[in-house]
């Protein structure tokens, strides 16, 4: 394993990496290395952090487009489409304030819940939905989770999407090891639930170092609750409008990484915690 400085030079020195105060990131990211994986976690997004914006050419399904993709009445992906289109824009935004897109992706989800409670859905819909759709994790995901297994630190997955699609698309593609928690939206089949866990970061007071990772700028309130937490990597991947929001994006995460679908920089920084390669 090399320094420091190395992996600055390997790995964060890549032209779509975005590095505003890069000592104080590299100090951040001594700390943890010398505090080790005992006092990592880890806490990100799901939808185009974790998983692709981009394949290919063509754009990938978030959660929510799993559903649109499938098999639900054309009724349903009309009105899903038509929520799509009229929230997305909001969503990503940079002229707006967290503050302000809040109300609105509040919004958009309860509509979306409301529709999707019209149409009951089994496991077996559930799993053929995703088997057939273009949802896909980034790659160098899997060699992330299985990293973040090895070494016993926690991963919290964060998500306004739909827990079973997430824990379906991780268990189709890769594996949903124990040490990964998803709080998301989640469907019993018979009724609609949200998962609230507010005791998660207090079982994880000794975790005093965390790494997050988002693709919107919401997506930094994630860990606020973690009271305990002494040092914190932010991490965010900026997938579209880079030219609008890239100045943005630089001056509220650590690191940006722009328009890459790989967790390269992610592993690495994750590898040289843990101390393997």
């Amino acid at each position: 394993m090399g320094t420091i400085s190395q992996i600055q030079i390997e790995e964060l020195e890549r032209s779509h990496v975005h590095i505003p105060d890069r000592e104080r990131v590299m100090d951040i990211i001594k700390q943890m290395k010398d505090d080790g994986p005992d006092k990592l976690q880890v806490v990100a997004d799901f939808d185009r952090t974790l998983t692709k914006f981009t394949h290919q050419g063509s754009v990938c399904a978030t959660c929510h487009n799993v559903l649109e993709e499938s098999g639900l009445p054309k009724e349903y992906k009309e009105k899903a489409y038509a929520l799509r289109d009229k929230y997305s824009p909001i969503e990503t935004d940079p002229n707006l304030s967290i503050e302000e897109k809040i109300p609105y992706m509040i919004e958009w989800w309860t509509q979306v819940h409301d529709l999707l409670m019209k149409y009951p859905l089994s496991k077996e819909m559930l799993y053929n939905m995703v088997a057939n759709s273009s949802a896909k994790l980034r790659d160098g995901c899997t060699k992330f989770f299985d990293k973040l297994h090895a070494s016993d630190v926690p991963l919290l997955i964060f998500s306004a999407g739909i827990g079973d699609i997430i824990r379906e698309i991780i268990a189709q593609h890769s594996t949903m090891y124990d040490n990964m928690h998803v709080v998301s939206n989640d469907l019993d089949f018979d009724d609609n639930s949200a998962i609230h866990d507010s005791d998660y970061f207090t079982n994880l007071s000794h975790c005093t170092n965390a790494i997050l990772m988002g693709d919107s700028l919401g997506d930094l309130q994630m860990a606020n609750g973690a009271e305990n937490v002494k040092a914190k990597l932010t991490i965010g991947f900026l997938n579209t409008r880079v030219k609008d929001s890239l100045e943005l994006y630089k001056s509220k995460f650590d690191i940006v990484i722009c328009e890459d679908e790989s967790l390269d920089i992610c592993n690495a920084i994750v590898n040289l915690i843990t101390g393997s390669s």
